[in-house]
């Protein structure tokens, strides 16, 4: 009788340990795809703002050529050279605009992101990390 009761243990032992094994490389797995899932979504939506900044640069491109074909010929039939000013900050606008869309300026900014990541004083919380008992003492002093 008591070899049996053993034997039943051993294998209930056994099953759990399997079960136990199988729920952590679930767990595993299903953190793996929802870590993939937020780095796809992530890229989409890095694309569809870098498509809306093309859309954008197009935009105010042609806005800066108008105003600058038509300051243009302002100035040289009135002589006046004040007429061309507006020229020098749409320029600038249109050339952030396309570094923006078609440069580097992405990966500038995603190098500076890194670099203050890297900087662990500069992104700390005031108090540290947030946990469950700060969480606690917080709902319960409410």
């Amino acid at each position: 009788m008591g070899l049996i009761a053993s034997s039943m243990k051993e294998t209930m032992e056994d099953n759990l340990k399997k079960q136990q094994d199988f729920m952590l490389q679930t767990q595993q797995m299903q953190l793996g795809r929802q870590i993939a899932m937020q780095h796809m979504m992530a890229k989409k939506q890095m694309s569809i703002q870098m498509a809306r900044q093309r859309e954008m640069f197009n935009w105010i491109a042609s806005f800066t050529g108008t105003v600058s074909f038509f300051a243009v010929v302002a100035a040289t039939k009135s002589k006046n050279p004040k007429l061309l000013a507006p020229i020098l900050p749409l320029g600038f606008i249109t050339a952030y605009q396309w570094d923006m869309a078609h440069g580097d300026k992405m990966q500038r900014i995603k190098r500076d992101a890194e670099f203050i990541l890297d900087e662990t004083d500069r992104t700390e919380l005031p108090h540290g990390d947030l946990n469950l008992q700060l969480i606690d003492q917080y709902r319960t002093k409410k």
